[in-house]
């Protein structure tokens, strides 16, 4: 593995912020780090990159251990690439110098190829002598990323990167940047809250909760295989139901679903909405609002609960379906977007 990170802990003034991270990235390889703000991402980063000496554990990079209590390789010595979230340019130097400035070392010659392999991989061939001030966010932030991949580093760190553009640039740079990683085959490391953002970009999530990895994998198992239901909800919007689990099975108002491992008794089901579909036959639902967002639509509905009350329910359509409050509709369900918790269970 390019980046293994083992027994990582780390604290200020008494308070343990991470708690024993084990995790490895492989060349190539795009690991988001996802989780509440104060969860420790940023901090791992930085231990990663060497702007704070490690109190417990061991980073090791291309084979080499650069950190141990005790015992720090200089950030200049890592071969680590660092993109900050404001992006850190120099307003005084151009493009071209800016994406050279870790490149001091190396000659006229080869610094000036670099530098223009780095600006054509982020599409900015045409800004070397460009300033700053004069770039759009976007554009900053390829600068930016232009800067971290021309020493050619094993590994990229990138700390929010994305946070600061409006939602619609956002997503046609964070697109861009998928692209420009998946071609460099850099080892990198994505620090981010956003779960969308971390399902587009990751090949695989580590998702922190309390300085400790509450579960790590693909998007697709973090998804559609939470762990607890704190995964279940971070990665995304689910309905809670109440429902009884017998012989491993858990029955809802909405169907059945596998509840594997859970004990007989009561439990709580998350469908996720886009699980809820309109149908011919299922379950009777009353419309209590329709929404479209672009390429779904969204129903609010409500459905009677076995206990004489009534659950509100999201369903996520594709669009076209544009529902009267009242309207009577039949809800099916799907079991794949269904996870089932027992009630003690975090």
């Amino acid at each position: 593995m390019t980046l293994a990170l083992a027994g990582i802990h780390h604290g200020y003034a008494g308070r343990e912020v991470l708690r024993g991270i084990d995790l490895t990235v492989a060349a190539g390889e795009i690991v988001c780090l996802l989780g509440p703000s104060g969860d420790g991402k940023t901090t791992l980063l930085r231990l990663v990159a060497g702007l704070e000496p490690l109190q417990q554990g061991a980073i090791e990079i291309a084979g080499r251990r650069v950190a141990e209590p005790g015992r720090e390789v200089p950030p200049e010595q890592r071969s680590v690439g660092f993109v900050f979230q404001d992006y850190a340019l120099f307003p005084h130097l151009t493009v071209a110098d800016n994406v050279g400035f870790g490149l001091r070392g190396t000659g006229r010659g080869e610094r000036r190829g670099r530098v223009a392999e780095a600006l054509a991989r982020v599409g900015l061939s045409g800004f070397a002598q460009a300033w700053p001030h004069t770039l759009s966010g976007g554009q900053q932030q390829r600068v930016a990323l232009a800067r971290a991949l021309a020493p050619r580093p094993a590994v990229l760190l990138l700390d929010e990167a994305f946070a600061s553009l409006d939602a619609r640039l956002r997503e046609q740079v964070r697109d861009d940047t998928l692209h420009v990683l998946q071609e460099a085959g850099t080892a990198t490391l994505l620090v981010t809250h956003d779960a969308e953002e971390a399902l587009f970009m990751a090949d695989r999530i580590a998702l922190l909760r309390a300085g400790q990895v509450e579960q790590l994998g693909r998007p697709a198992e973090l998804y559609l295989r939470p762990a607890s239901r704190f995964v279940a909800t971070f990665l995304g919007e689910v309905n809670r139901l109440p429902g009884m689990v017998a012989g491993g099975v858990a029955s809802t108002v909405l169907g059945a679903l596998p509840a594997p491992g859970l004990p007989d008794g009561p439990a709580e089901v998350f469908w996720r909405p886009e699980g809820l579909h309109l149908a011919g036959e299922g379950v009777p639902a009353e419309v209590e609002a329709c929404r479209m967002l672009g390429a779904t639509t969204l129903v609010h509905l409500a459905v009677a609960d076995a206990a004489g009350g009534v659950l509100h329910l999201h369903a996520r359509v594709p669009a076209g379906a544009m529902l009267a409050r009242g309207e009577r509709v039949r809800l099916a369900a799907d079991p794949d977007r269904a996870f089932a918790f027992a009630p003690d269970t975090v």
